[in-house]
């Protein structure tokens, strides 16, 4: 023997119940005796409470509902039945439409709407669904007969919740079933008292159902038939990559539950549950999928833990005050005074100093709670014991659940450091000394993003995702998004990384999919799908997705855009940029940023504000880390100065180098915007703050590098007039560094915690000497390096560079995620 259990949604339709004939065929066609047990159609209890209320309020319209709801019933006969066969069945639905008018006509007459009416208006659902797939199985030749649970389920008169009579509803049960062979269609939740007053059995009625015939009939099996592929590691509404539990204990099953879970509801299968009889959640609409299994003790599991459940909305209540600690009774006054007026617990959380007690609530009864427990306390609050009694609203607990946290240590610092490392605050946490479950009382407005990362640390932990939000898609940002593309197949196979392209931003459109933007496709997305661009609407969003291990890549120079990286840092959301606006700025600010980037636990990375790709700023602060002290750093700092001053030589006029540097696009289009030396000392102020020195933009002393008339010429064509004209001035820099046996560097330094930018002759000595192309060089003297100075040099400029060392940017974020 076994029972099966259909819910609302494997009814709900004529399609739906095809399949459901079709698993009972198969079934059946196994030899196996079989009983089955049906819930109402999809949201016709819901809909039969909505006109049970209408016609207590006097709304006539109620009227007009209840002959939707008779329609529906009526089009699911003539779907499922043969117009020559239809007739009995209309007749017998038609019956009890009529019933329940009367019903409903008494209710609006009286203005009344008692539980024990209500019971017997919601009853009708399941009776309703009952008769028509008992009628449609007899169409298809199957030996099928209606049992309506209230002849054989025998209640207390707890309307609403009726209590079982197990002795008397087990002989009903066995009496009844020993009389027929036939497979019998059962009314899910419902049941009767012994004066034949129609019950229901509360919330998981249905399963209720199923679970007392199963015991009754000591069933092999019982299967419960649902829209999902068994019970998941977590909601999959809110975590896409939640997967089916292939096994789970009675325990497990019962702790998920009772936070959130909402495939079963394990104390209505208490019965089955005493006697060991397995359940199975399978899927009406994928039967092929083995779902999962429900037993006393779970197979073994490769995972931590089995689940994560979640309850979205709750209030957590506090009461706290000195006169609490070491006084008897408090807890004893606190959960009567609430069970006395029917506010159900949910959590509970103590401090070891008895100071403080928190639990959560219903938010509905919040009020109510307050109102109580005042009254309750009222002598302690006047007399200062008590300090208050508090409520905070829109919480959410989280569970993770699993009988394996028993074996493995380190599961809640997993849990409390990948809710850290994504900016989510514990309000309070409880655990139970049996080791089954770990809750945590988080703001509702993290709980998607704490379900993905709990998830994704407990059941993927060895793939780790980032998701990456990219401002500027130019030349750096449109390389950095080929690299990620050309790269992710090796990230994804041999480091088990995968980097989410959730958001794009260029200056005319913006483009935000939680589910990913194809980054072999992101132009055509972002033509095609993208909005006007407002970078505080985009930053906005970012927020308010709130998606863990968030990183906003900002590949612009823009200033307005630097404005936003504190409010992305105090979100909880790293920042990887080339921009040096942000660092180089007022030293207040630049403080700031670094401030909350530590105390949020998140990275703001910027390696290439200096250097493109060069590992200049990770050597500083691994220096800086293991306690060297810095004396002196010399930096050629720009790819385009660097250039000039390689090429520039005896029979080269200056202005055909600039020209020359400026036609292979190594000058901004105003070549004086290089020349000026105001790109490298921002640059060198950068690592002067590095090195811990605070420093201000304007104490930078930069020496000009052109003549004043260069500087002011008022086009760029002027530009290289002027500069043509001033060709002696060059040349006379030439044959001075030739004179002295060297050549023209132009320098960036930090020396006695003065910086200054000027060009300079170096000889052979120098580590500058040989530099060639648009190379970069930083030469840093050290404590450690004070003989022989560490030089770090190579590519300084250019859009794969850029956008490489960005990229590593992204890949150190991913090494330190949960």
């Amino acid at each position: 023997m076994k029972v099966l259990k259909f819910g609302g949604t494997s009814v709900g339709s004529v399609d739906s119940i095809k399949q459901v004939i079709q698993i009972l065929e198969k079934s059946i066609s196994k030899g196996e005796r079989t009983a089955v047990v049906f819930s109402a159609m999809g949201g016709a209890t819901n809909r039969l409470i909505e006109i049970g209320r209408m016609a207590a309020a006097g709304n006539q319209e109620y009227f007009e509902l209840l002959k939707v709801v008779e329609e529906r019933h009526f089009a699911t006969i003539r779907g499922l039945i043969n117009v020559k066969q239809q007739s009995s069945t209309f007749a017998a639905i038609k019956g009890l439409f009529n019933e329940l008018e009367d019903i409903l006509r008494g209710v609006s007459l009286i203005r009344e709407l008692t539980d024990r009416t209500l019971d017997l208006i919601m009853s009708f659902g399941e009776r309703l669904s009952t008769v028509i797939i008992t009628e449609a199985l007899k169409n298809r030749n199957l030996k099928a007969e209606f049992c309506d649970a209230r002849q054989l389920v025998r209640t207390n008169a707890h309307f609403g919740m009726a209590e079982v009579d197990f002795p008397v509803t087990n002989r009903l049960i066995l009496e009844h079933f020993a009389k027929t062979s036939a497979l019998q269609c059962i009314t899910g939740f419902i049941g009767a008292t012994p004066e034949g007053i129609t019950t229901t059995l509360g919330r998981g009625g249905s399963d209720y159902t199923a679970s007392i015939f199963g015991a009754a009939l000591d069933a092999q099996v019982i299967e419960i038939w649902s829209d999902v592929d068994g019970m998941m590691t977590a909601d999959p509404r809110k975590v896409p990559n939640a997967f089916t539990i292939p096994s789970i204990s009675y325990a497990e099953a019962m702790e998920l539950s009772h936070f959130g879970a909402k495939v079963i509801y394990p104390p209505s299968l208490q019965p089955a549950f005493a006697k060991s009889i397995p359940l199975k959640v399978l899927n009406t609409f994928n039967t092929d999928f083995e779902g999962t299994l429900v037993s006393r003790a779970a197979n073994s599991k490769e995972y931590a833990i089995t689940g994560i459940s979640s309850i979205d909305d709750m209030a957590l209540v506090n009461i706290q005050g000195s006169g609490m600690i070491g006084v008897a009774g408090i807890s004893a006054r606190l959960f009567t005074t609430l069970s006395d007026n029917n506010i159900s617990v949910i959590l509970i959380s103590q401090a070891s100093s008895e100071h403080s007690i928190c639990f959560t609530i219903d938010p509905r009864n919040a009020e109510r709670a307050q109102v109580v427990l005042e009254k309750a306390f009222e002598t302690e609050m006047a007399m200062g014991d008590i300090d208050s009694i508090t409520i905070e609203k829109n919480v959410s607990i989280i569970a993770i659940v699993g009988e394996g946290m028993r074996k493995s240590s380190g599961v809640s610092g997993r849990l409390f450091s990948v809710l850290g490392k994504n900016g989510i605050n514990i309000i309070a946490t409880a655990q139970g000394s049996s080791e089954l479950n770990i809750s945590v009382v988080i703001s509702k407005n993290d709980l998607s993003k704490a379900l993905n990362a709990i998830h994704g640390v407990f059941f993927l932990s060895e793939t780790r995702s980032l998701n990456l939000f990219i401002v500027g898609v130019g030349l750096i940002g449109g390389t950095l998004l080929e690299q990620v593309r050309s790269q992710s197949a090796f990230l994804s196979g041999e480091r088990l990384l995968k980097l989410n392209i959730v958001g794009l931003s260029n200056t005319r459109k913006m483009l935000l999919e939680p589910s990913g933007i194809a980054p072999d496709h992101w132009r055509d997305e972002l033509d095609a799908h993208g909005v006007k661009t407002s970078i505080p609407a985009f930053v906005q969003r970012i927020i308010e997705l709130n998606l863990p291990n968030s990183v906003f890549v900002d590949c612009t120079s823009d200033k307005d855009i630097v404005r936003h990286y504190g409010t992305l840092l105090d979100a909880s959301i790293s920042v990887v940029t080339p921009n040096k606006v942000a660092n180089s700025g007022r030293y207040a600010e630049y403080q700031r940023l670094q401030r909350t980037a530590l105390q949020r636990g998140v990275k703001f990375l910027y390696e290439t504000n200096v250097g493109a790709g060069l590992p200049i700023i990770n050597t500083i602060q691994g220096l800086m880390d293991s306690g060297d002290k810095f004396i002196k750093i010399e930096a050629i700092l720009s790819g385009t100065l660097s250039y000039i001053f390689n090429t520039f030589g005896p029979q080269v006029r200056f202005a055909d180098v600039v020209r020359e540097a400026k036609a292979k696009g190594y000058t901004e289009p105003d070549p004086r915007d290089d020349l000026s030396g105001t790109d490298v000392a921002r640059k060198i102020l950068i690592l002067a703050r590095e090195v811990g020195v605070p420093m201000e933009p304007e104490e930078v002393k930069i020496t000009p590098l052109l003549p004043e008339n260069c500087l002011q010429a008022p086009t760029v064509e002027a530009f290289f007039a002027e500069l043509e004209s001033s060709n002696d001035y060059f040349e006379n820099l030439l044959n001075e560094a030739e004179a002295q046996q060297g050549v023209l560097r132009y320098i960036a330094t930090l020396d006695n915690n003065h910086a200054t930018v000027q060009l300079r002759v170096v000889d052979a000595r120098h580590p500058f000497y040989n530099l060639s192309g648009s190379d970069n060089i930083v030469s840093f003297t050290t404590e450690r390096y004070k003989d022989r100075p560490l030089v770090v040099k190579g590519p300084g400029a250019g859009a794969e560079v850029t956008a490489s060392g960005v990229f590593a940017d992204i890949m150190s974020i991913s090494s330190y995620l949960g």
